[in-house]
C-alpha cells in the first residue's frame, strides 16, 4: 500500500526533531455544493532542524515514532 503524501506549512518548531504542521484541504459540500475549507494540524519528524515557521513542506507517513508522530519531513 503506497504511503500518503501530504503538502503543508510549518507553524511550530518547539520541540527537538519535531515540527508542526498545519495542512489544509478542500472539498465540495455534498449537499450545498460549496467549497469548504479544513484544516488539521500533524507532527512530523525532521531529523535535522532545518525548517523554520513559515516554510511549506510534504510529509509522508512512516512508522509510529513517538505517542503522536506519525509523519516525518519528505525531502525529495
Amino acid at each position: 500500500m503506497p504511503k500518503r503524501i501530504l503538502q503543508g506549512t510549518v507553524t511550530s518548531t518547539a520541540n527537538a526533531q519535531t515540527v508542526t504542521v498545519l495542512v489544509e484541504r478542500r472539498f465540495k459540500h455534498p449537499m450545498m455544493q460549496k467549497t469548504v475549507k479544513r484544516t488539521k494540524k500533524y507532527r512530523a519528524h525532521d531529523e535535522a532542524g532545518t525548517y523554520s515557521v513559515g516554510d511549506s513542506v510534504r510529509i509522508i507517513e512512516c512508522a509510529p515514532r513517538s505517542k503522536t508522530k506519525r509523519w516525518e519531513v519528505y525531502a525529495e
